[in-house]
Parts: structure tokens; sequence; C-alpha cells
């Protein structure tokens, strides 16, 4: 097979949601479906196996709990499917908003139950903010939960999409009878059992043929046919273009955990979702077809073996083939590297590749080199963008609590810091260091991870922020500029890339800041124009 073929052929994705909507369930069938896995379940016990120990903070410390189930590697249909799975928990959002700047697309799981929650809307603006086509898949439909009108109202309305069904039940909850597939004009029926073979689908292009009563009722085909004429005349036609340029959003309904309703979408997105697309650096735009390798690392995983200390960088390649013992160019630290064994992700097993290709994503084993964000050339001197922090939600000044360790601390941090794990900013007044994070959770685990890998002892103490806003003055000469540096001067700090930051202690002085001094720009993330 050919290099255009070979690019043409993957599909490179993330399921994102809010937690217990029902993601590795339908990871799970997706790879069941691929054939990668025999029984459902063996995610999970793979999981179990990795990480068997109730020590809450050693499963912590692995939060992905096993490599295997950061990505997912299968072929269905003759199409290689990278799926990348993101933490749903709100104290690694970070995490996730980093592993998005890798994918080319999205299935967003909703819970028929809960509908649109918090986490998801915050997932689907990144989404949103990078113009990431989104299938929607609203999962657990044999239980009690919303109508499906009102759900895709919901999401029309909280996550600010427009969307299409392509798939839409018969009944909900008790009376949930099956799927009426759009896409391909026909009718799934559910048995409720999982372990059983999935229904035979039943063709159906004719909605007004009585054969429809004989197979769900009367009651439940008069109410499918208002309904679909419903569809027509509210929702937009599936328009693929539409699709690709994140304009429109199709629909599945299902449950994951009954195997139901996800052939349909897998089916649906090996058709339609994109192959790897171009990614913008500093400099110019990539094409995933130029035969010159360049790549991005997206997240550091540490496996935090104390005796090997080996990390894995994932990178994404973005153009051109990654082959095996061939040097390549760390822009970043200006040198040439090697690398023996790159892994791939096949279901629960890593195996050395010699060769891969755009949208596929590679596991490098890393003795400190790679910080998140580094681009690997075949010597160009680039800068992929697109992998920015967010502003944390938390802030403690960071103390050693062993003053024998200060150079162990001072290590530990650093690394810490360069994996993602946190934010590190450096006060101008007196340089006493603060640690941002996400979720407060994190702190347990950079202390845990401080003590147990880098032999450091750390304490906290608050700090009275409530975000972290970077700041870019219109003018660095400008009276006003200076006299905001005056009188902020307690609470501005520099990020370790030594960019100016205001940690402003409310929304209210937020708005005030911006309205006293409207030269002053103030951004929520450090990466920006």
């Amino acid at each position: 097979m050919n290099f255009i073929e070979e690019i043409k052929r993957r599909r490179t994705f993330g399921i994102i949601s809010h937690p217990d909507a029902g993601k590795t369930t339908l990871t799970e069938k997706l790879l069941l479906f691929g054939g990668a896995i025999q029984e459902a379940g063996a995610v999970k016990n793979n999981k179990i196996k990795k990480g068997a120990t109730s020590d809450f903070m050693e499963i912590e410390r692995q939060r992905g709990i096993s490599v295997a189930t950061s990505v997912l590697a299968f072929n269905y249909k003759d199409i290689k499917i990278n799926i990348l799975d993101t933490p749903g928990h709100k104290d690694f959002a970070e995490d996730t908003f980093r592993t998005l700047t890798a994918v080319d697309s999205v299935i967003v799981v909703i819970d028929v139950a809960k509908g649109v929650e918090e986490q998801t809307e915050k997932l689907v603006e990144v989404c949103r903010m990078r113009n990431i086509p989104m299938i929607v898949f609203i999962n657990k439909l044999d239980r009690e939960g919303k109508d499906a009108f009102d759900l895709m109202d919901e999401v029309e309305q909280k996550l600010k999409l427009r969307v299409t069904p392509l798939s839409f039940p018969i009944g909900m909850g008790y009376d949930f009878q099956g799927i009426y597939n759009l896409w391909e004009k026909n009718i799934n029926l559910f048995s409720g059992d999982s372990r059983k073979n999935i229904e035979d689908t039943i063709a159906f292009s004719d909605l007004n043929n009585p054969e429809l009563e004989k197979i769900v009722g009367t009651k439940a085909a008069n109410q499918l046919r208002e309904e679909l004429e419903l569809i027509d005349e509210v929702y937009p036609a599936f328009d693929r273009q539409a699709y690709l340029n994140s304009e429109l959003q199709p629909v599945f309904f299902g449950s994951a955990l009954n195997n139901f309703g996800v052939r349909e979408l897998l089916d649906c997105f090996v058709e339609i979702a994109p192959s790897p697309k171009p990614k913008d650096s500093d400099t110019r735009t990539v094409e995933p077809t130029e035969t010159k390798m360049a790549g991005f690392v997206f997240k550091i995983h540490a496996n935090m073996d104390p005796k090997h200390r080996d990390r894995l960088a994932f990178i994404k390649i973005v153009s051109g083939t990654f082959e095996r013992n061939k040097p390549y160019m760390h822009v970043r630290l200006n040198k040439s590297l090697k690398f023996s064994s790159p892994n791939a992700f096949f279901a629960e097993k890593k195996e050395i590749v010699d060769i891969s290709y755009p949208g596929d994503i590679v596991g490098l084993h890393d003795t400190g080199n790679f910080k998140i964000g580094d681009t690997l050339t075949e010597g160009e001197i680039m800068n992929f963008k697109g992998v920015p922090s967010f502003s944390p939600e938390h802030f403690r000044y960071i103390n050693n609590a062993d003053p024998m360790k200060a150079k162990q601390l001072d290590k530990g941090v650093d690394q810490l810091m360069d994996e993602g794990v946190a934010q590190l900013f450096t006060l101008e007044m007196n340089n006493r260091k603060i640690i941002g994070t996400v979720g407060a959770l994190q702190y347990e685990v950079i202390q845990y991870r401080l003590e147990h890998e880098y032999g450091a002892k750390c304490i906290y103490e608050n700090f009275p922020a409530h975000k972290a806003c970077w700041v870019k003055p219109d003018d660095i000469k400008n009276a006003e500029f200076a006299e905001f540096r005056r009188i902020k001067q307690k609470f501005l700090a520099h990020d370790k890339f030594g960019q100016l930051v205001f940690l402003a202690d409310s929304e209210f002085t937020i708005q005030m800041t911006q309205s006293k001094f409207p030269s002053v720009k103030l951004f929520f993330t450090s990466e920006f124009e």
C-alpha cells in the first residue's frame, strides 16, 4: 500500500465526556467490533491487573492506569483506527485538553439521564475553538432518561452545536425497542442482552410499509413516523463537508453497555470522519502528504518505576513517515536523536514498530529530553502551535520541607512541570514559587511523586488567587502599563517560559483591571497571538 493510501485509511480520534457517561464502555465495544479484544471487560481487567493496589495514591500516580488505555489502535473494514482515551475526571482536564491537540475528530458521549454536564461543556468548548469535527453519541438508552428531542435541544443550547440525528430511538427507557438508522435506512431491534450477537438488522427504507406495525407494534410505529417527520422538518440534512468544517454535528443514540447502536456509530464514523489533517506550525501549515517527517509531543507518561525512571513521550505524526533508528531533529534542543524502540499500541499490547504514518501515535522512551509541545522534524526549524496551558483554578506556594534536598526538589518540580502535571509561577517580588493546578487532587499527586521519585519533601501554603491571566500590553513602554505593574506588583509572576502572568484574586479584580487598564490585554491560556 502506498504512502497516500496509508494516510487515507487512518482515523485518529478522541472520546470525551463527563465522568461516568460511559466512555470506557464505548471504547471497549469499539475494540470488540474491531476484533482487537475478544471479550467485554478486557479493557477494565487490563486496568485492574496493571494497577492492582488499593492505595489511592498508587493508582492516582499512574493516572492513565496503564499506557495501553491511553492509546488504542485497531483495524476495522481496512481502516486503521487510533483511539485516544482521555481522563474524565475534571482534576485531570488539562491532560484531556492537550490530548485534543493530537486528534482529527472526536466522539462526545452524553448520558441520557443526566444530559449535558459541566465537564462536557468545557471539553466541547476546546473542540469548538480548534474546529475539531464532532459526533455526539447519546448513551444508556435502555435506562429511563430525557426525551430524545429534549436532549438534542440541550446539546444545541448548552454546547452551541448544530445537530442532525443519524439514528433515532424507537421508544426510550423501559419502552426502548431499538433504533432506526437514518444513515443506512434500517431498523435494529434491541434484545437487552449484551452477550448475544447483535440482532439482524432489518432494511427499512419505506416507513409507511405496514410491516413496521408487525415489528414494533402500532403505537411505536406511529410515534416513530411522527418523530421522523419532525426530524425532516426541524433538523438540517446531513452534509459531510459541514461536519468536517465543524458546522454540523451528527447524533447517534445507543447503549454501549448492551452493545447497541455502537456498530451504526462505527460504520458511519469510518465513512465520514476525516483522515489526518494539516497542522499549523509557527512558520507554515504542514500537510500530512509531505514526505519529510514532522511530529509533536502532546503527552508524557511517566511509568514511574523508581529503578528506571522510564517515561514515554507520546508523539503524533503530522507528516512523512517515522522510521525506527533514523535520526530526527529535536527542534528545541537543536540536537539529533535516534529511537531504537518506538512503540505503537494495539489494544492492550505495546509493540515496537519499524514505520509509522501521519495520524499514528508513537510512544518514545524518554530520559528527560522531551517537554510537552516539543517538535521533531527532519531538520526543519519549526514548532507546532496549539498545545496551550490553561489558567489553573487552584494556587499554592510550594515550600521545601527538607533543606538538605533543595536540589532534588528543584529537579522534581522542573520535571513534573515538563510533564504537564501542573504549572509553575515565580513571583516577581520575592521569587517565591507558586504551583497552579486545574484540580486540587493534583497537589497530592505532586507531593507523593516528589517524595517517592525524587526523595524530596514539600509542604504547601495557600495563595489567594482565583485565576492566572497571561499579560500582553499594547505597548511595554506606555505609562498605563507601568501603572498596572506598580499597582499589581504583589500579584505579578512569570511562568516557566518567562511570560508575564497576573494572578488575580477574583473575577471582580479581573473586570476592574480590564476597565482601568484597557491597553493591557489579559488572556486565560498561555497561547495567544
